[in-house]
């Protein structure tokens, strides 16, 4: 079968289905999309010259069912099978099956993903190939083991990633109950209760190298990137080239990633993890992904070449087509994950509706998104990737947070704001970071989003001149929320009213508004305001990074009172944002003390315990597991003890 006649089936959903699809339609192959109930309408569905549904929002049923994957690859006779990353992308098992059942696997050799995929084997692994590896036990007494490396330890699951199943234990009194918590909670993650315990270094930076091998036994490394911008082990910024190492730790992060891959016989693409310590330089093994990486596109950008199409080729059993000596170095490059969640609300994950999707020219933006989408509960809270590559880091930082100032995106909440603030610290501008950078900065110093009526008058202006274009396009959709307001050429001769997401009004004067008929300004309290965008119905704008969105009420019903349906009583629990429930640990008539866990609930791949304000009785349990619940449904009733 020649290379152009190939039908790609990706695995994955979202941003990473886009990817891969845009890569393959240039190399001329076809390609199949598979889609959950709730992805149907999504855009990454559309994207693909076919689509299959693989079943209901459940992720065993869908993304991680493999019959029902395989299944789907025959019906749309398909040749060749792209995990992506995430889902199943690492599962040596499925690979197995896809070769099996004669596709073409996109990914290592099943014996690759295995022997890395877990961390007790893939450590032993790496000692073999002469890597360092940090001092560490994975059998026997752990408790034992963790005083002779010395407090503070790491544990760690051995099966999985993602910052399930960890925890940092200072001292021995603390041991035992850490043990416990990471052993539940690998078990709950991945299915596997092993830990491991290894020495926790206190300013570690995680580094990664990325490699490409092929069937040929050619493997190439493409430098290096650093990901220690983190919370909860979750990656927020990264970039390439790492800055600020030494040049012998970065040529021995080269080779030891190389030897490593070498060991195994690499031949896909796949990322060398470790962790290098800020104090000595010294770099220890941490972990191989064998699969992309969300955070590929800041290695393309430096490279200049393209991974997945490197990937594809390998696959079908071509050359990497590149030697070591040929692959160069350009610039710097950073990637910013934009996240569904309020990082004033403890980083909680947000669902809900994208009617405003403005990304600024200049940047990369990998994204499944556009107005209309719907970001829902069941899946990671990823949104977009904004990639910006510079000639230096200095610059590219400027463009990040530039490009995070005309990024408009909303009404769900993201952290946009959040990630402007951090490329902007004297601590990251100056390449000092750790794994725990965010955490030393410190919770008071994050920005909050800014008042609503703060962000109005650029809304009001931004509105307007939504309006002044519409007119001018022959468009008469939106006038008729004016009601009794006049335009003319120069300035607006009545109020704008606006409604924000709390439904409280806004009316903003024509003397507010005044100032702010530039495209960019300042607010009422002196803060940036950047990009807009405007719909049928609601005007968003970007203040300091924040998107804030408000509704253009029709006049006739906007003083009308924000419903408050939905909401519980005092002493409720209530769902805090759309959620799947997935354990309830309470019954009617039972007595519970204030703190004590009575609903757990699951958003975007994220645990959250629901907890009693309060002493008191339940009076009725409204929620079983399964169910999917909507923000403020009210969960679990009490009457006072």
């Amino acid at each position: 079968m020649t290379e152009s006649a190939m039908k790609l089936l990706v695995a994955n959903r979202g941003e990473i289905a886009s990817r891969v699809f845009a890569t393959a339609r240039r190399l001329g192959w076809r390609t199949v999309a598979v889609f959950a109930e709730p992805d149907r309408n999504a855009p990454f569905v559309r994207q693909g010259d076919e689509a299959r549904c693989i079943g209901p929002a459940a992720l065993d049923q869908s993304y991680l069912s493999v019959p029902r994957i395989l299944a789907a690859a025959a019906d749309a006779s398909a040749d060749a099978v792209h995990p992506g990353y995430g889902f199943l992308s690492e599962n040596a098992e499925f690979a197995r099956s896809a070769i099996d059942a004669g596709l073409t696997w996109v990914g290592p050799h099943p014996e690759a993903i295995a022997h890395m995929g877990a961390k007790v084997e893939a450590r032993a692994i790496a000692e073999r190939a002469g890597v360092p590896t940090i001092p560490g036990a994975s059998e026997g007494d752990l408790a034992t083991a963790a005083s002779e490396i010395g407090f503070p330890v790491l544990v760690k699951a051995s099966a999985g990633g993602g910052g399930k199943g960890i925890r940092i234990v200072r001292s021995p009194d603390g041991f035992a109950a850490a043990l416990g918590e990471a052993r539940t909670e690998a078990f709950r993650s991945f299915g596997d209760d092993r830990l491991i315990v290894e020495r926790y270094i206190e300013r570690p930076r995680h580094i990664e190298v990325q490699i490409v091998g092929d069937r040929h036994g050619s493997i190439v490394h493409l430098g290096t990137r650093d990901c220690s911008s983190q919370r909860r082990y979750q990656k927020l910024l990264e970039e390439a080239p790492a800055p600020n190492l030494p040049d012998a730790t970065r040529e021995g992060l080269h080779e030891a990633a190389v030897a490593l891959a070498r060991h195994i016989g690499y031949d896909s693409a796949g990322t060398v993890e470790f962790i290098v310590d800020t104090d000595s330089g010294d770099f220890f093994f941490l972990e191989m992904n064998t699969r992309l990486q969300v955070e590929h596109p800041v290695t393309e950008a430096i490279c200049g070449l393209d991974l997945v199409e490197m990937q594809l080729r390998s696959a079908i059993g071509a050359n990497l087509g590149i030697s070591q000596t040929e692959v160069t170095f350009s610039g710097h490059s950073i990637e910013a994950r934009i996240n569904a969640e309020d990082p004033s609300d403890g980083f909680s994950p947000r669902a809900g509706d994208v009617r405003h999707v403005s990304v600024p020219d200049g940047v990369r933006w990998d994204s499944a998104v556009e107005p209309g989408s719907e970001i829902s509960p069941y899946y990671d809270p990823l949104i977009g990737k904004l990639i910006v590559h510079r000639p230096s880091r200095a610059a590219a930082l400027d463009a990040v947070r530039g490009a995070l100032d005309g990024l408009v995106l909303g009404p769900v909440p993201t952290n946009a704001g959040f990630l402007r603030w951090l490329v902007g610290t004297p601590q990251l501008r100056g390449g000092d970071m750790t794994t725990n950078i965010i955490d030393a900065l410190g919770a008071p110093e994050f920005p909050a989003p800014p008042p609503a009526a703060d962000a109005a008058p650029a809304a009001a202006a931004a509105w307007l001149r939504h309006l002044r274009h519409d007119r001018n396009a022959g468009h008469d959709g939106p006038w008729s929320r004016l009601g009794p307001f006049r335009l003319t050429e120069h300035r607006p001769e009545a109020a704008v009213l606006l409604r924000d997401a709390a439904g409280d009004l806004h009316e903003v004067s024509a003397d507010a508004i005044e100032g702010h008929n530039a495209p960019a300004g300042m607010s009422a309290a002196g803060m940036s305001t950047g990009a807009s965008s405007s719909d049928e119905g609601s005007v968003a704008v970007n203040v300091c990074g924040h998107t804030v969105t408000f509704e253009v009420p029709d006049r006739s019903d906007a003083w009308a009172p924000a419903g408050t349906a939905g909401t519980g009583s005092v002493g409720d629990i209530a769902a805090p944002f759309p959620a799947v429930v997935v354990e309830v640990s309470v019954v009617a008539g039972e007595a519970v003390a204030a703190g004590d866990a009575v609903v757990t609930v699951e958003a975007m791949k994220m645990l959250h315990s629901l907890v009693a304000a309060g002493a008191g009785v339940v009076a009725e349990v409204r929620c079983t597991p399964g169910d999917a619940v909507e923000a403020n449904q009210v969960l679990v009733s009490f009457v006072h003890a």
